[in-house]
């Protein structure tokens, strides 16, 4: 249960890298931690939400009254290049400086991996000067894009109609607490037509929200003095398709376009003090959050096995997060 949890929030792992440079992103100041975290963290959020959002349909032919279907779904953002990385422009900074004195450079995000980048702060006076690397980001790690997992629930309902839910069950460890639900509603606009039952081809129209609360407590890590430290997490995604597939009786092949809209919020929460540099015996409680904003247009092909009650299905997804999406499902029609 313990690595299931870690493997739905594993996103948390690029927080945890930044919060392992806390002490020293502290150290230039609250404003400064602020804007850098922001923009370290804020494409792992994206693609987390981007992850979250597939698997919502493996057909566009709906379910009959009474027809279900029970599916395991794992979805896998991958890190688009441009979002491994960004421009670190120290005029933007109140105190942070880069040690071999350019003015910007580009640096890691929490999905990228460059290393070696030099920053100091130091008071007005020049006589406290404190020097650290930034860190880097998953790709350090091999780990090249964000995961999701989930299991949803599929029951036909009358007229062409399809309701759908997913969630994973409030899941809570020493140090992570993980919980998921959404829902979604299918309708088969070929179930109208009078040769639907001859038609080779299903339409369908399919609407889905998702919604994800994470808590990740790293105060006894000793990254940074203080107590009660925390990451809160929520996001909420909306989900709107066109989706085509074909109607024979093993193997299906589908595919749709439609739009992604979402916010993801992440507050760094607790008491956090400052231990070296100008500004040390500064203390900041609760002192900023992580807000991301996604939305853009998305299109996924995929197939499907059908083996009597037990199917697979797996689909790619085109979008600013490219997107693996991979089920196993057991159903009846």
């Amino acid at each position: 249960m313990r690595k299931f949890s870690l493997v739905i929030f594993l996103a948390l792992s690029a927080y945890a890298s930044a919060q392992s440079s806390a002490n020293e992103v502290f150290a230039a100041g609250v404003n400064d931690a602020n804007k850098f975290i922001n923009d370290y963290m804020s494409p792992v959020s994206e693609g987390m939400l981007y992850s979250i959002s597939g698997g919502w349909y493996n057909t566009a032919d709906a379910k009959p009254l009474g027809g279900f279907e029970i599916s395991i779904i794992g979805n896998m953002a991958q890190s688009p290049d441009d979002k491994k990385s960004f421009i670190l422009n120290t005029e933007d900074y109140e105190n942070l400086q880069f040690v071999d004195g350019s003015i910007s450079k580009e640096v890691s995000t929490g999905l990228g991996d460059i290393e070696g980048i030099n920053v100091f702060v130091e008071d007005e006076n020049g006589l406290f000067r404190e020097e650290f690397e930034l860190p880097t980001g998953l790709a350090s790690e091999n780990i090249n894009f964000v995961p999701s997992a989930f299991v949803q629930v599929s029951v036909g309902l009358i007229k062409g109609t399809e309701i759908k839910a997913r969630f994973l069950p409030k899941i809570e460890t020493d140090d992570v607490e993980v919980g998921m639900y959404g829902v979604g509603l299918q309708h088969d606009f070929t179930k109208l037509l009078p040769a639907d039952k001859i038609l080779p081809v299903a339409i369908s129209g399919v609407i889905g929200y998702t919604h994800l609360t994470g808590v990740y407590d790293f105060t006894d890590q000793d990254v940074i003095a203080g107590e009660n430290q925390r990451l809160d997490m929520k996001m909420n995604t909306w989900v709107f398709q066109a989706v085509v597939s074909t109607k024979m009786p093993i193997i299906n092949f589908y595919g749709g376009l439609g739009y992604l809209t979402g916010n993801s919020t992440v507050d760094v929460l607790g008491t956090y003090r400052v231990q070296s540099g100008p500004f040390i015996g500064d203390t900041y409680t609760d002192p900023f959050s992580v807000k991301t904003d996604a939305s853009g247009v998305t299109g996924n092909i995929g197939a499907k096995l059908k083996l009597g009650f037990f199917r697979l299905h797996a689909d790619y997804s085109m979008a600013k997060y490219n997107n693996l999406s991979v089920g196993i499902n057991f159903g009846f029609r």
